[in-house]
């Protein structure tokens, strides 16, 4: 967070707002305090059901969107990085991307990272049946969890992550909850390794500039 803040600082000037939505089911409990100690003066919500990573199929943290303000997604989600802390497990330097963000704020829709209408048809996800149901699969979990049913909540825990393979958060968020190599037989970090590591893992954003009719040459 304490990165954001100074972005935030920056840019929010220029009709730029940032929202951070925690994904963690022991809501404040977990994510509070890591919230309270960054101090952000921008919207930072929990998000105890993980309506958030559900709606828009995220997959990974950190993730960002972008949307206008006219509530339409001109860059989908993606890896958003912003300092370079992780740098040596991601392989990801996070200047292009921070760079491309103000470069948004700067132009608008002018900008040559807005993506096209083809674009981002190419780029946003369609859930389909699996990816739906999981996210009731862990929906079901989280409820038994909370309730006090931690063992009955773990089969469900499981299924959502065999449903939708692709979903890091089911992952980290399971393991979380519980005793992981206990329960699941495995770590985040294994599987990590056994995934391929950072490469895998974190999948760089597409900043190549969107090329427009008037830039094509005849």
């Amino acid at each position: 967070m304490p990165g954001w803040q100074a972005i935030y600082e920056r840019l929010k000037d220029k009709n730029f707002e940032i929202v951070s939505v925690a994904q963690d089911t022991n809501g404040v409990k977990d994510a509070g305090p890591w919230i309270t100690a960054a101090h952000p003066t921008y919207t930072a919500l929990i998000d105890e059901k993980h309506l958030v990573s559900k709606l828009y199929n995220m997959v990974n943290v950190p993730t960002g969107a972008w949307i206008d303000e006219h509530g339409k997604i001109v860059r989908p989600n993606e890896v958003a990085f912003v300092d370079d802390r992780f740098k040596n497990f991601s392989g990801l330097d996070s200047a292009p991307y921070l760079d491309a963000l103000a470069d948004w704020v700067e132009k608008g829709d002018k900008s040559i990272y807005v993506m096209s209408e083809e674009r981002l048809r190419e780029r946003l996800t369609v859930n389909n049946s699996d990816i739906a149901l999981a996210a009731a699969e862990f929906g079901l979990g989280e409820h038994l969890y909370k309730s006090g049913h931690l063992t009955e909540a773990i089969p469900h825990f499981k299924e959502a992550q065999r449903l939708n393979p692709k979903s890091w958060n089911y992952k980290r968020q399971a393991y979380a909850l519980s005793d992981a190599k206990r329960d699941y037989g495995t770590t985040f970090m294994d599987e990590v390794e056994k995934a391929g590591g950072s490469k895998v893992y974190y999948s760089p954003p597409d900043l190549r500039p969107e090329v427009t009719q008037k830039d094509k040459k005849p």
